[in-house]
């Protein structure tokens, strides 16, 4: 029986929901990447970056090609930087929608204050 689209989605959602993955696909967003220079931008231990990269190449996120003593991480394909780009302008709607409530109940607390 195959999977319900909602519940794939769900399940793609939930594989991207790790700040170190999140953030590996942020900097394969340039070009890809060595392991050491995404190990020189994420301040994480060696182990916990290659189970994150396994996960992401497991799922067909990434793409990987072996160079003499190294292993260079790409996206494989850009719609992933599309995603990403979209997830940046949802938050940043988000917190300023939340600025805009927050001045509000502000506006609203210094009235109070004052009529007092």
């Amino acid at each position: 029986m195959p999977v319900p689209l909602y519940q794939a989605k769900a399940e793609f959602f939930r594989m991207l929901g790790h700040p170190v993955r999140i953030r590996v696909l942020e900097l394969l967003q340039d070009g890809p990447k060595p392991v050491r220079d995404l190990l020189a931008d994420i301040d994480v231990e060696r182990s916990n970056l290659s189970q994150q990269l396994a996960v992401l190449r497991r799922s067909g996120i990434v793409t990987s090609v072996r160079e003499a003593d190294t292993v260079v991480y790409s996206l494989a394909s850009g719609d992933v930087a599309d995603l990403l780009r979209t997830a940046r302008r949802i938050l940043t709607e988000l917190i300023v929608g939340q600025q805009d409530l927050l001045a509000e109940l502000r506006e609203s607390d210094t009235g109070r204050t004052a009529a007092s």
